[in-house]
């Protein structure tokens, strides 16, 4: 054989082993990897905002399937937030491969109270699982907010409103409510071009 032909067959042996690899460095990964997964212990749970260490990461019930979390060993803060409710928080500490079950259990703030004058938002957007804030609280993601009776009651007045995605460029805007005002925003988020 001349030189060509075997330099040729290397790099095709080469190719042929890659994903081989590859595949292999996945498993190993996948093994040292845990897993966290979520149960929803009331109804409110389920719509609840989810974030990892700090980072949004989606709300409950899509957690799961392809959109499972994965984290790597030691120690993370699972907190769940929904508007009208107090913060859930758990620090759990995974193993390599361990599979950790949180529920997630929402409770009413009780000191929260609505006027009897409320303006209604509604919000439509793309992804619909970006998480929507009024005044830096989050309240939900978008796919809550669009549909028939779906709108969020607020306070008449000037509002923050912001909605973030992982990945995605946030939107944010200033909008100001008159009592029984019904207002729609539409956006769709743009993919992060540092991502």
């Amino acid at each position: 054989m001349n030189r060509l032909t075997k330099n040729v067959q290397a790099l095709f042996l080469c190719l042929l082993l890659v994903p081989l690899f590859l595949a292999g460095n996945l498993q190993a990964r996948n093994k040292v990897l845990g897993t966290v997964k979520l149960e929803a212990a009331n109804k409110a749970a389920k719509d609840s905002g989810i974030w990892v260490d700090g980072q949004y990461v989606g709300y409950l019930k899509e957690l799961k399937g392809s959109r499972k979390i994965m984290l790597l060993p030691g120690l993370h803060n699972i907190a769940a937030r929904q508007a009208g409710y107090d913060e859930f928080t758990q620090t759990i500490r995974l193993e390599p491969g361990q599979k950790e079950v949180v529920t997630v259990l929402m409770k009413k703030n009780p000191y929260i109270r609505y006027g009897n004058e409320t303006a209604q938002l509604k919000i439509a957007g793309r992804p619909e699982r970006a998480a929507v804030f009024v005044d830096k609280q989050y309240v939900g993601h978008v796919d809550q907010f669009n549909g028939l009776g779906q709108g969020m009651l607020l306070t008449p007045g000037k509002h923050h409103i912001s909605v973030s995605m992982p990945g995605y460029q946030s939107f944010e805007t200033e909008i100001t409510l008159r009592p029984h005002q019904k207002l729609k925003i539409k956006t769709n988020l743009m993919r992060d071009a540092r991502g």
